[in-house]
């Protein structure tokens, strides 16, 4: 499978259930050949986002561009795209090399050229020595890439991910994640994945669009998000950022870049609320005179250099210039 280069666009995709506002007017260009991250909390439209582009949920108003082309109106087979659902719906009764080859069949292409493009495919995932085996013979791992497979077979422009590590053992988890990421930059086509794990996110994602409350709330390469949230709700959501109430304003600081200091002896006073051993990490919650909840993320040898207990009055620190002003 040659890389298709192939731009993904959204104008103003609104999905409307009644008087029910899904996804409210959403615009945003992927850059071809991207790993992109749809991520935000339940509820917030990401899988009804991905269920429009592939075609699967009619839109309300707006249009998808595939290749500077309007898809909105064409059926899922049309459309250039493919879906990776949650669940893999895989088919028990088929072996492993007739699932994968399933789209074909439906396709009519006659069964020694779609039998040769499923081993194709089940090579790509490392998977030819179980093309006989039945489904339940697999492990969840094993099965998901028989579903990745599958879905690559029709060779897509654009492939759509939906919570696909969300079944997975957490060991499982982080290894298909390397997989996911290898096969798209292997590709060379647009992954668009849903998701609200923002470790998940961060990462597979060369791009992340934030979404809340039916909105896009941020979209950008995924450190400039991390590092430059624009909004309190990013910097919470993505996790690691602090967001606080100073005099000039509401600031976004990450918990890494603060230091525990001597009462007395800090920016801000607050008392120490507990104490969480991370392993590499150590996270100190704290809480301010103002009642602001603050987290203070210390390298284990530094917080053991000088342990501090809960009931604790401590000084809060940083370097001016890791501050974040937020906008609103």
């Amino acid at each position: 499978m040659s890389a298709q280069h192939t731009e993904l666009e959204l104008v103003a995709v609104t999905k409307r259930y009644g008087r029910t506002v899904a996804v409210d007017a959403i615009s945003h260009r992927f850059n071809p050949s991207v790993y992109a991250c749809l991520l935000g909390p339940s509820g917030c439209g990401k899988s009804s986002t991905l269920r429009m582009i592939a075609g699967h949920e009619s839109i309300s108003d707006g249009a998808i561009l595939i290749g500077k082309k309007d898809v909105s109106r064409r059926p899922p087979a049309k459309r250039g795209t493919a879906m990776m659902f949650q669940n893999y719906a895989l088919f028990p009764h088929l072996s492993v090399a007739e699932n994968v080859a399933f789209s074909l069949r439906m396709k009519g292409e006659e069964k020694t050229a779609r039998l040769k493009a499923a081993g194709e495919m089940l090579e790509l995932v490392d998977l030819s020595h179980l093309s006989d085996r039945l489904p339940d013979q697999l492990s969840g791992g094993q099965q998901q890439r028989v579903a990745l497979a599958r879905a690559l077979i029709t060779r897509p422009q654009v492939l759509l991910l939906d919570e696909p590590l969300s079944a997975l053992d957490p060991f499982l988890r982080i290894r298909m994640r390397g997989e996911l990421k290898r096969l798209q930059r292997e590709l060379g086509i647009t992954f668009v994945h849903v998701t609200h794990g923002q470790d998940e996110a961060l990462a597979l994602a060369d791009e992340i669009v934030v979404m809340n409350n039916a909105v896009i709330e941020q979209a950008g390469p995924a450190r400039e998000v991390f590092d430059r949230p624009t909004t309190a709700f990013v910097a919470r959501f993505l996790g690691s950022h602090n967001v606080i109430r100073l005099d000039l304003g509401s600031f976004a600081l990450r918990a890494d870049a603060l230091a525990l200091a001597d009462s007395g002896q800090g920016q801000i006073e607050a008392s120490i609320t507990g104490v969480e051993y991370q392993g590499t990490h150590v996270s100190v919650t704290t809480r301010t005179s103002d009642d602001q909840e603050i987290s203070v993320l210390l390298g284990d040898r530094d917080f053991f250099a000088k342990p501090r207990n809960p009931g604790e009055s401590v000084g809060l620190t940083w370097d001016q210039e890791t501050l974040h002003r937020l906008e609103g």
